[in-house]
């Protein structure tokens, strides 16, 4: 079981604590000591010292009501309270005593000096002390000399690792992996022939595609040292900091060559250098240091450098130029036979029933990465425990589906008949219109039954194959199929509702695209007028051109899906009939398959 840690205290804590520890052993442990050492008596004992002669140092302090004197030879201090005496002055007169104004030390000189000012400053030495070895610590390692030092883990091959078959869906990226690995396995039939093998190669795609578990993958099946690291734990605090790491991991993989070196996210350091002053110097001395590393004066033979990201785009161009890093892997989203071998593959960790359709499920999952998959299949497993069963079934497969698309079914929100009625029309409308139209998805499953996402239905369509590309008339029958839904309520209710929104945006998104990137307009040809970003990353588009083209292109965006509209309610306008069956059907049993959709629609 991992073990959890208490959190960290900030370092006033600690301040706090010494403070406090000094100020009860000056307010308690103090007085306590002062007063082992000085002797309370009674006034009939200081008058007997003072007619017997035996006074040495007297203090009256008149504002506490008390005398302090001491015996003859000032080794005793004496205490006593003050009587009303009139005689006093003459009485330590006759006595002999001593009255020189100073203040009668009540404790030990070397005592108060070792307790008064060693103490604090040996508590402060020790607190600061500790505080620096902490700090040591969680910057470097366990000792000072940790700093710059890089914290790399280093694998080898394992019998229980990841090995290539537990990789599914990434034939291509297996291949060039594959002839790394067996190059570092048998270089010589490489080097016959002339060939020397890339110095790095850089894995792309988007997030949750099996970019980290390929590389974990070459560790499993290279018989060589394999060094992992995280683009981020090379950006320190101090300026060098990161270039000392650099140049300390580059020397340990040169010290077990031949080897693999994996850096995840090298975004986080190899991000373009903009030249302008005042920028991140640690982050370009880092970068400037593993460019020389990787390509400099002084070869890195032997070592094979492996990296990954999600954004190559922001990349430094002398980091991405061959002789870094000579190849870039895609690794993109799995098709259809990719994601049935996905399946396959996180479906040997779990016991699934034997008539699992798997092509049918990796249908219904379009789109999915690979971590999706997985969770897909996780979940399932998870229903199957919840419903009582030994094993997940296709049903819990396909539910998962609808988990990680909608979220979970939402059993506390109950929607009046009216809003139920209204969500029934919106989904057969959506089903409707696209089952009206050529070459549109078919109709999967339909259901009402609200979701944690938000939605109150939807409407599920599934490719029968891989769709690579798309024509106009597919975008266009997507639009109107996206309108389907309010154009239905129109139809019935002569009113709209807010359950369109998540429709009317991404209707509008893909007639911008059409427009902006694709070049379907008549107006603008093929010209593109949209540059996209972080491509891996959500895909973000920026306009690229003047207010004037901006102008025009909303007002093509609008007039394209409003003829889609128009088509979608003409569409349910001639099959009103079937709209209000198939409705009913569904506001009864909330949730029907394709199949009884097509049943019914063609009866």
């Amino acid at each position: 079981m991992k073990e959890v840690r208490p959190p960290k205290r900030p370092l006033i804590f600690y301040y706090c604590v010494a403070m406090l520890v000094l100020l009860l052993f000056n307010f308690l442990a103090m007085p306590w000591m002062a007063k082992q050492q000085v002797r309370e008596v009674d006034y009939g004992t200081f008058m007997d010292m003072a007619e017997n002669h035996q006074l040495g140092q007297v203090e009256i302090q008149e504002t506490e009501n008390q005398i302090v004197f001491t015996d003859k030879d000032n080794t005793v201090v004496y205490i006593t309270g003050m009587v009303p005496d009139p005689d006093l002055k003459q009485m330590l007169k006759d006595s002999g005593a001593r009255f020189t104004g100073e203040v009668i030390q009540q404790t030990d000189p070397i005592v108060s000096f070792l307790l008064s000012w060693v103490l604090p400053i040996v508590i402060f030495i020790a607190l600061g002390q500790y505080l620096s070895r902490r700090m040591m610590k969680n910057l470097g390692g366990p000792n000072a000399m940790a700093f710059g030092r890089s914290s790399a883990k280093m694998y080898v091959k394992s019998s229980e690792g990841i090995k290539f078959s537990d990789v599914a869906g990434e034939d291509e990226a297996k291949e060039n992996l594959q002839e790394i690995v067996e190059y570092l396995h048998d270089p010589k039939k490489y080097r016959e022939i002339g060939a020397t093998m890339p110095k790095g190669v850089l894995l792309v795609g988007p997030p949750g595609t099996g970019k980290t578990m390929l590389a974990k993958a070459v560790a499993g099946e290279a018989n060589v040292p394999f060094f992992s690291m995280s683009g981020s734990e090379f950006v320190e605090m101090f300026v060098g900091m990161g270039a000392s790491k650099v140049r300390d991991l580059f020397r340990q993989a040169k010290e077990k060559a031949p080897c693999i070196v994996f850096i995840d996210e090298i975004d986080a350091i190899g991000k373009k250098r903009d030249g302008q002053m005042g920028g991140n110097d640690e982050r370009e001395q880092t970068l400037n240091q593993l460019l020389t590393e990787m390509d400099g004066f002084e070869g890195n033979t032997g070592v094979i450098i492996l990296a990954a990201t999600n954004r190559p785009e922001s990349l430094d161009p002398a980091l991405t130029r061959p002789g870094r890093f000579d190849r870039r892997v895609p690794v993109e989203l799995p098709d259809l036979k990719g994601r049935e071998d996905i399946l396959k593959v996180h479906a040997k960790r779990i016991k699934v029933a034997e008539d699992v359709d798997w092509n049918r499920i990796a249908r219904m999952a379009s789109g999915a990465s690979g971590a999706e998959l997985a969770n897909i299949v996780n979940e399932a497993a998870l229903r199957a425990v919840r419903n009582g069963r030994r094993f997940a079934t296709e049903a819990d497969l396909e539910e998962s589906i609808e988990v990680v698309i909608a979220g979970y079914q939402k059993k506390n929100a109950i929607l009046t008949d009216g809003e139920k009625k209204i969500v029934a029309y919106h989904e057969i409308g959506h089903a409707l219109v696209a089952a009206k139209q050529t070459d549109s998805a078919p109709v999967q499953k339909i259901t009402i039954i609200p979701r944690t996402s938000g939605a109150l239905g939807y409407t599920m369509q599934v490719d029968e194959g891989n769709h690579y590309l798309m024509s106009r008339e597919e975008l266009e029958n997507k639009i109107a199929t996206l309108t389907g839904g309010r154009a239905a309520e129109e139809l019935v209710f002569r009113s709209a509702s807010t359950g369109a929104s998540n429709d009317i945006e991404q209707a509008t998104k893909l007639a911008r695209a059409m427009i902006t990137r694709y070049g379907m307009s008549e107006d603008f040809d093929m010209v593109a007028l949209e540059t996209v970003q972080n491509q891996y990353l959500g895909g973000d588009a920026s306009l690229a051109c003047s207010a004037e083209t901006a102008a025009k292109i909303d007002q093509q965006v609008v007039e394209l899906v409003k003829r889609q509209h128009e088509k979608a309610s003409r569409i349910l306008s001639d099959n009103r009939e079937k709209l209000d069956e198939l409705a009913e059907y569904l506001y009864e049993k909330e949730t029907i398959t394709g199949d009884e959709f097509m049943t019914i629609l063609n009866k």
